[in-house]
């Protein structure tokens, strides 16, 4: 590495509040040191470097308040390394200061990327979710700030691992973000406040729907016989229930978090049911994938309300992507059109038909606010440079939990409560922190090329 990203620590955000930031580097092994006169940039290592990482280090560099610079960035796959490198470059100049030493591929890479870091600079996770406990260890180690994109795990051991890493993060006064952006959507947060203050009254049921075509890996066909397995079902993790939790997971997470948020609460159990209908390619082949095409799901949350989600990934069928909040008093529009609703507003309305007639209240935001991916970060960047307390990543295993209760009662016919999901010990790819090129991918496909696919009512202590 070059002597500059060699350098001690300098961060006085990280620094502030001497007595505890000398307990955490005694702690962590670091002389505390004083450096009057050092430039405060904050430096960040991207690690997966897809859309979504892509998209959390446009969104780092976007940060108006003090200094910010992209100079490590690691993948498993040298193309999509460069093709993030090359557009980020493209649009932040200078700011973009990742030479070919500081550019890492292969399964090692998180390391060698945040070892270009010092101490309170920010590591990016926009891996696949089943690495992000071993990431957020070695962050941990290092003395990082993270962002990490959703979901954060997958399954319940993952989950119990992130909890305890989520303390010994919040032990060092480290900071945390992670990617369930609703929450940082300003209409969102009137909502949750006017819902909380009893506008609509009690809550009696919420609804979320999200209905599209096939986007992303949700379909695979068979592993061409030139590429590993393990790299094939790293880069198509959206068809592989260990990799991203498939669809059900990564695609609707959000809406699933922000209900919760919403009512104030956490569902304690779900039962649901789901379906694979159309599972050829246009040419006849036969799709390989672990997904669903179609899930409804109904959770039930301690005080007997329920909240129904349906979702479904098929061509040609009506497009359904929104969330409703009824109340004894009113409807609440969360999000009128996808995770969060875009630019069209949260509303309340009179009665239970929302309709422009029945608006009794509708939100409205500042230009400078109205992207949720962009105030995330710039909530982030304000805790690491005031020194406040910052940690999302108990209520993003909360969320993922939830998310993976109602995907596992579809997938078992059984209904889940969330400690079950919790509990449960199928971990679905052990020893990732061990993961080299030549390791067994964590699923085997049978003989036919095809995967595991869930079995309800077959298989009811596992997905798979």
């Amino acid at each position: 590495m070059s002597e500059a990203m060699n350098r001690g620590t300098s961060r006085r955000a990280f620094l502030q509040g001497t007595g505890l930031a000398a307990a955490t580097a005694v702690v962590a092994g670091i002389t505390p040191r004083m450096y009057a006169g050092e430039n405060n940039t904050i430096q960040i290592a991207l690690v997966g470097c897809g859309g979504r990482g892509s998209g959390a280090a446009e969104n780092a560099l976007n940060v108006k308040r003090g200094p910010v610079k992209l100079v490590a960035m690691a993948d498993v796959f040298q193309g999509r390394l460069d093709n993030s490198i090359k557009g980020l470059k493209e649009r932040h100049g200078a700011k973009v200061e990742v030479p070919k030493s500081r550019q890492f591929v292969g399964f090692d890479a998180y390391k060698k990327a945040m070892d270009c870091l010092r101490p309170g600079d920010i590591a990016i996770f926009g891996t696949p979710p089943a690495f992000r406990w071993v990431h957020f260890t070695y962050a941990i180690q290092k003395n990082l700030n993270v962002f990490m994109e959703k979901p954060i795990t997958v399954d319940g051991p993952t989950s119990r691992r992130m909890f305890k890493l989520a303390d010994e993060a919040s032990a060092k006064n480290l900071k945390v973000g992670v990617g369930l952006m609703s929450r940082h959507h300003r209409p969102l947060q009137e909502l949750a406040k006017r819902i909380q203050d009893g506008e609509i009254g009690e809550v009696i049921l919420q609804r979320g729907y999200r209905m599209h075509g096939p986007i992303g890996f949700f379909f695979s066909l068979p592993r061409p016989k030139e590429t590993s397995e393990l790299l094939y079902q790293v880069q198509r993790f959206h068809s592989f229930i260990w990799a991203s939790g498939g669809n059900y997971s990564d695609f609707y997470i959000h809406i699933i978090d922000h209900l919760g948020w919403l009512k104030g609460s956490w569902p304690v159990k779900a039962q649901a049911l789901g379906g694979r209908h159309y599972r050829q390619s246009p040419e006849g082949i036969t799709y390989v994938d672990q997904n669903l095409d179609t899930y409804a799901v109904e959770y039930t949350y301690a005080d007997g309300t329920k909240f129904n989600f349906d979702g479904r990934c098929i061509n040609g069928c009506q497009n359904y992507y929104a969330s409703y909040i009824h109340g004894s008093k009113g409807i609440a529009v969360g999000s009128a059109d996808g995770d969060f609703g875009g630019r069209r507003p949260s509303t309340i309305h009179k009665g239970q038909n929302p309709t422009s007639e029945t608006v009794l209240w509708r939100s409205r935001v500042s230009p400078d606010e109205q992207d949720p991916y962009q105030n995330e970060w710039n909530d982030l960047m304000t805790a690491i440079r005031d020194d406040k307390p910052y940690n999302e990543v108990k209520r993003g295993v909360e969320a993922s939990l939830v998310t993976s209760m109602g995907r596992m009662a579809a997938h078992t016919g059984q209904e889940i409560s969330f400690d079950q999901m919790l509990n449960c010990e199928h971990e679905m790819a052990p020893g990732l922190d061990q993961l080299t090129a030549d390791s067994p991918a964590p699923l085997q496909a049978g003989p036919d090329g095809r995967y595991p696919v869930p079995q309800p009512g077959i298989i009811k202590n596992r997905e798979y």
